[in-house]
């Protein structure tokens, strides 16, 4: 079998062409000019930022996507899936007013902004996925399953429960539905840790299911507040894990964030399966978080480029094995870390492993992780 192609472009520019322009260069000389886009409704997934967050990728860049597609004969709209979590993309209303707050607004775009799974996160697309192990039918926005082209835009970053975010998370975890967030996330629920817990309730105020309380221990010798999650009432979203600036918040058992992970995969197999799909992943402003956050920090790396391939699960691949060969950017998060794992990831989320979403990817189909790149 021959090895899927993966192009790419670093993101030096000319007078004679700029960033955006380079781009639709990019996507055209990895062939997106061979799908059919005529009078087809086109989905352009990606990400519009938590307000607060800068780390998203800039408007500018699905407007360029918008109007190749419009060229082609399709009809884009961007979209998104609501969250689990508190914040201001947890409903259809607050989400647009996000996306606008950053930029996604349809003069800007030049297309219109669709939240994939409706007001509440309820407007969904069952979908029998009978290939994956361990799910058998995915809940996806309807609005993702209701579009003719499936086309992802991914900021390719680190991430505190996948290891990388890269385009299979894009794609599995942000088309689910509310419910179909919860499903991948389930697997396993976190705990706490009250050696290290101060008690700040940064965890509590995270939580968007009211799981998480603030009490003084039995066995307290100070009579200091600690967090306890209600195990009934936790979804599992991990949202809680990255909010604690102690690190006292945690996954139970060593495989729950593996479970995620190929959970993840196979949603995003799901989404894509037996339709047209092409993805482009950009490595810019690589943050130690996901862009969930109201708050990005300081690069871990500089940036790299823009990527492009008909094969999602080869793109993550490349991008993943690029970004482990940078070197750490001083100033940043990387300061802090005593991991050697020679993998960025694993180095600051320790309790990560990326290869786990491409393992599963790539047994349920969905791609490959052999590849051959080619720069332009």
């Amino acid at each position: 079998m021959e090895d899927s192609k993966v192009y790419w472009t670093d993101f030096r520019t000319t007078f004679n062409e700029n960033l955006t322009q380079k781009l639709v260069r990019l996507a055209r000389t990895a062939g997106i000019d061979n799908i059919d886009f005529d009078g087809k409704f086109t989905a352009i997934k990606l990400h519009f930022g938590e307000p607060g967050n800068l780390a998203y990728l800039r408007p500018n860049y699905a407007r360029a996507f918008a109007d190749l597609i419009k060229s082609l004969g399709g009809r884009p709209f961007l979209t998104d899936c609501n969250t689990l979590y508190p914040g201001l993309r947890k409903n259809a209303l607050d989400h647009l007013d996000a996306a606008f707050m950053d930029g996604f607004d349809p003069l800007v775009t030049g297309c219109h902004v669709i939240i994939g799974d409706g007001l509440k996160g309820t407007d969904e697309t069952l979908v029998d996925f009978p290939e994956g192990e361990y799910v058998k039918q995915a809940k996806i926005g309807h609005a993702v399953m209701d579009a003719d082209v499936f086309i992802s835009l991914t900021h390719f970053k680190l991430h505190e429960a996948t290891g990388y975010g890269g385009t299979i998370k894009n794609i599995g975890m942000g088309c689910g539905s509310r419910a179909g967030k919860m499903e991948q996330h389930n697997a396993g629920k976190p705990d706490i840790d009250r050696s290290k817990c101060i008690g700040c309730g940064a965890c509590a105020r995270a939580c968007g299911q009211n799981a998480i309380t603030l009490a003084v221990p039995e066995d307290s010798t100070d009579g200091r507040k600690k967090a306890f999650i209600d195990q009934k009432v936790c979804v599992g979203c991990g949202r809680c894990i990255g909010a604690c600036p102690k690190d006292a918040t945690h996954p139970c058992g060593s495989n729950t964030n593996e479970v995620l992970c190929r959970k993840m995969a196979e949603y995003a197999a799901a989404v894509v399966k037996g339709r047209p799909q092409f993805h482009i992943s950009l490595i810019a402003d690589v943050s130690p978080y996901c862009d969930c956050y109201a708050v990005n920090d300081t690069p871990v790396i500089q940036d790299v480029g823009m990527f492009a391939s008909f094969d999602a699960v080869a793109l993550d691949q490349v991008c993943a094995d690029i970004v482990n060969k940078q070197p750490r950017l001083h100033g940043s998060v990387m300061d802090e870390c005593t991991h050697t794992h020679n993998d960025l990831s694993m180095d600051v989320h320790p309790s990560t492993d990326w290869n786990a979403q491409l393992e599963q990817a790539e047994k349920v189909g969905m791609g490959s992780r052999k590849y051959n790149l080619i720069k332009i």
